[in-house]
């Protein structure tokens, strides 16, 4: 392989689930020698969906693509909770979900469109007092516990359709802007049914103009950047 010094690109990659995006850069950089890679915006671990990389000089539009409308499909179920809000911890709690109605549910999504502000959940990268919020998670704190408390956010939640066919299983489409959290949203929908929430699945189908649809997998690039070289 030809060794480059500097190839500059943009990377649409389908982030695998149980991959961190940090595991997706690292991967990159070391099969195909990349001095300088970075992605525009994460991905829990246990999300799909598109992952945009930049490398050498393109690195400096990594705030440009982050700065962009994100679209998400996913699932999520009412009546039980976890502390991460998705399926990476144990339940914690249960709830009856025998009094919620489809139209209940479309009206607490209603709830949570437009601009609005969010706390983000305990299981995220945000710092607080320099350190990262599942950090604390981790060694068993909770959101009451953060010394300053988790500050509210303001984001833009242009879409938020739920299909309540397969009630309390809920498949739902989200449109919304640079720092939504989806697991924010899942948990402030139970608490508006006065019941729990979590997520059972969630996938980024686009950023900005870039869709999923047009992104590789991981192994994949990796076999057409080498075969080029």
């Amino acid at each position: 392989m030809t060794e480059q010094t500097d190839p500059s690109q943009l990377i649409l990659i389908d982030k695998p689930r149980e991959w961190t995006s940090f595991d997706v850069v690292n991967k990159l950089r070391r099969a195909c020698k990349f001095k300088k890679i970075g992605h525009a915006g994460t991905l829990d671990p246990l999300a799909t969906g598109l992952l945009i990389l930049c490398t050498g000089k393109m690195t400096k539009q990594i705030d440009s693509y982050q700065a962009q409308e994100k679209e998400y499909t996913g699932t999520l179920v009412l009546g039980k909770t976890t502390p991460s809000v998705d399926l990476e911890t144990d339940f914690d709690a249960e709830f009856d979900v025998s009094g919620i109605t489809p139209e209940m549910v479309r009206d607490a999504a209603a709830q949570l469109t437009g601009t609005i502000q969010q706390i983000p959940p305990i299981y995220s990268a945000v710092r607080v007092n320099g350190e990262r919020l599942y950090e604390r998670a981790r060694r068993g704190e909770t959101a009451d516990q953060v010394e300053g408390g988790i500050k509210s956010r303001t984001v833009t939640v242009s879409v938020f359709n739920v299909l309540t066919d397969d009630f309390p299983t809920i498949d739902f489409r989200i449109v919304c802007s640079k720092g939504t959290y989806i697991r924010s949203l899942v948990r402030d929908l139970g608490l508006l049914l006065n019941n729990g929430a979590y997520m059972s699945a969630l996938r980024r189908t686009r950023i900005g103009d870039f869709d999923v649809k047009d992104a590789q997998t991981v192994n994949g690039f990796i076999d057409d950047y080498l075969t080029r070289q």
